[in-house]
């Protein structure tokens, strides 16, 4: 069963030198606008699995055909690099190659990297992902065929993030994070914009105001984000509960201590989630936001993958997270909860 820690700072947060999560979706929904990819995914009921679950319904926001990038990242980085192309440009018009002068580089576990890559190419950027060796091959593939060039560095996402703003301070690229900590705010801020329009669907799609929202977070951008938003639109009403890793519990340790702190723990197969440190936007949002913090173990992360798979819906432990921590069981929801939860990405060889 997820264990489960109550946030004490809930409506406060913890007092961090760090801007908050922001909550005005304007600026992303009009640069999309202009994308020919962009499309609402589906918001998916799924009633017999609620039966399962024991609640009253359940509302999964699928991102598995987001943009054709098979993630909800694919509207972060490429949403900042869209920014930048339309500050650089003289008029209205962008221009193709309008970044052509302009080298991206990322730490990624995959999906923030092919963002990365997507957004450059569409503006003549060169984008430069750096892994760690514990991401799959097929990932990396992945990049190359949207046009990154990939670097392995390190054992862990921490390594290649070491490496990648070496690289950047080294060599005068743009380090594009979604991840922030002292100093470098501004460009997560901006990742962590993109993510509203899927908070923005999914109010506008909801029949009617969930009682639950189930977020998983790695630093913490999606969950902070979403749960911005849906304070904004919906005040107190909803429980928003956040879900980690057992091998990677970032946000949850930092909540319990009251300041960031760094985690240890084994490789999580829950990859994009297996992230040590979290965000200190993530961190100062969440902390304010989310109702509780949970962690699900490696065994509920599988299980919950093959049973939203007998379902129909195909995804990674990564991106099937907060509904596994619904699936194993977690308490505190009751008979009539309705759940709101996002489905992050689609499988790894999607």
């Amino acid at each position: 069963m997820p264990s489960s820690f109550d946030n004490p700072y809930l409506g406060q947060g913890i007092a961090i030198d760090t801007p908050l999560a922001r909550a005005d979706a304007t600026r992303v929904g009009r640069l999309l606008a202009q994308c020919p990819r962009h499309g609402a995914t589906q918001l998916r009921d799924l009633p017999g699995l609620a039966r399962e679950c024991g609640v009253a319904a359940i509302h999964l926001k699928d991102e598995s055909t987001r943009m054709g990038l098979g993630s909800f990242k694919a509207l972060g980085a490429a949403f900042v690099i869209a920014c930048d192309a339309a500050d650089h440009a003289a008029g209205e018009e962008i221009a193709a190659d309008e970044l052509s002068d302009r080298t991206y580089v990322a730490a990624s576990a995959g999906n923030h990297g092919l963002s990365v890559a997507a957004g450059a190419a569409v503006f003549g950027a060169r984008a430069v992902i750096y892994l760690a060796d514990t991401v799959p091959e097929a990932f990396a593939e992945r990049l190359r065929s949207k046009g990154a060039e990939v670097v392995r560095a390190g054992e862990t996402y921490e390594d290649s993030m070491a490496a990648a703003e070496r690289a950047a301070a080294e060599r005068g690229w743009t380090l594009l994070s979604d991840s922030s900590w002292p100093g470098y705010s501004e460009i997560p801020l901006g990742v962590m914009e993109g993510y509203l329009q899927m908070a923005r669907e999914a109010i506008e799609q909801m029949p009617e105001p969930p009682s639950h929202i189930l977020l998983q977070a790695g630093v913490g951008g999606l969950a902070a984000a979403v749960a911005r938003y849906a304070r904004e639109q919906w005040g107190d009403g909803p429980e928003i509960i956040v879900v980690e890793p057992a091998y990677a519990p970032a946000l949850i340790e930092s909540v319990r201590a009251g300041r960031l702190v760094t985690t240890e723990g084994p490789v999580s197969e829950m990859g994009r989630l297996d992230c040590k440190t979290p965000s200190m936007i993530a961190l100062a949002s969440l902390s304010r936001d989310a109702n509780r913090f949970v962690t699900i173990s490696e065994e509920e992360a599988a299980q919950g993958v093959e049973i939203l798979k007998a379902h129909g819906f195909a995804t990674t432990p990564s991106g099937g997270a907060g509904m596994a921590a619904l699936i194993a069981g977690l308490e505190g929801l009751g008979a009539e909860a309705r759940v709101l939860a996002i489905l992050s990405e689609g499988p790894e060889d999607g």
